[in-house]
């Protein structure tokens, strides 16, 4: 972590050095000026847009003074000038322009990736059961989908979940090669998922879990921040809460509605569910986030009402940190007379 701060440190002005100009009054108040470059800057990761070949010349010449002082230099072998026609790689997204269209979508390197990464995965969990291929693939696939969800990745989520069927029947038909097709399907795919007409989810007889689907997480585009706001400048706290705010966390529709519902809180001791925290910045990063937030700190709970308990997803159930949980059950016992139905965890 200490790497990227340096180097935000060290490239603060890149914007201004580069010829970026936003508009500081007016409706457009926020917003590049005609005629002015866009950069893009993720630690030392940078990408220039301009408006011609002969302005993207100029830049680099502009950046490559302003890097020398700093004991900074371009790498050679990885700066280029491209049209936009041909194309760019960048944090993964694949930037084009088609037909006077701009598109970004997730590289083909970043695909090949996970591709090779879920193959992997599944060679490993050949002897292993159904929880086990569950749990260790259900982060990769949120995590992955949710970092991509801001880009056109509605035809490649789908593609996806197609190439992960043929990995999942393939370990099914290697755990069960005495089994005829017919057991195999019946037994690892059905409608698990009872908010989706989906009859070819994978998922676990015993226990009802289910493996998520790359196409079940919505496209969410992305917002541009206004200017050169920053999330360091103490004025703009409040934008930035609003902002964070909007970001949805790749979970369910059903739990996505629980917690609009809750305004984000815990109806047992009022904290916040989620951290306000900045959005994870890659997919291993967003894989890590549902393992360690989602999964381990929030629980559905059906609460009581006047006593009774509530039935399962009707106006009983409630979102809770799985801590309160815990010690509102320890409470429970200490006082029998306050029941409340069993909880049970996010998928």
């Amino acid at each position: 972590m200490l790497s990227p701060c340096l180097l935000n440190v060290a490239l603060h002005g890149l914007e201004e050095a580069a010829g970026v100009r936003y508009q500081t009054s007016g409706t457009r108040a926020g917003q590049v000026m005609p005629g002015s470059p866009v950069a893009i800057r993720y630690a030392d990761d940078v990408a220039v847009l301009c408006h011609s070949q002969e302005q993207a010349g100029q830049v680099k010449a502009r950046l490559a003074e302003w890097l020398a002082p700093r004991g900074l230099a371009f790498n050679e072998d990885k700066t280029k000038i491209v049209c936009l026609d041909e194309g760019f790689d960048t944090l993964g997204f694949n930037v084009r322009r088609y037909d006077r269209k701009l598109l970004i979508k997730p590289s083909k390197a970043a695909v090949r990736r996970l591709r090779e990464r879920l193959a992997a995965e599944m060679r490993a969990l050949r002897g292993g059961n159904a929880m086990a291929v569950i749990a260790r693939l259900n982060p990769i696939i949120r995590g992955w989908a949710a970092y991509y969800r801001g880009v056109v990745s509605s035809r490649l989520f789908r593609w996806l979940d197609s190439y992960l069927f043929k990995l999942l029947y393939k370990w099914a038909r290697w755990r069960h090669s005495n089994k005829p097709k017919f057991w195999i399907t019946g037994r690892y795919f059905g409608k698990f998922n009872k908010f989706r007409d989906d009859h070819w989810v994978f998922g676990d007889r015993d226990s009802g879990a289910y493996l998520v689907k790359f196409s079940w997480t919505a496209i969410e585009r992305h917002v541009q921040v206004k200017g050169a706001a920053s999330p360091d400048d103490p004025a703009l706290a409040e934008y930035w809460a609003k902002r964070r705010e909007k970001v949805k966390p790749p979970l369910d529709r059903y739990t996505l509605w629980l917690l609009t519902s809750q305004h984000g809180l815990c109806p047992l001791y009022g904290d916040y569910l989620l951290s306000a925290d900045q959005p994870p910045q890659s997919p291993r990063q967003w894989e890590t986030w549902w393992l360690s937030v989602t999964r381990k700190a929030i629980a559905a709970s059906y609460l009581t009402h006047h006593g009774k308990p509530g039935l399962p997803h009707d106006d009983h159930t409630r979102l809770v940190h799985a801590s309160c949980q815990r010690a509102s059950q320890a409470r429970q016992r200490r006082n029998p007379e306050f029941q409340r139905a069993t909880p049970s965890r996010l998928a």
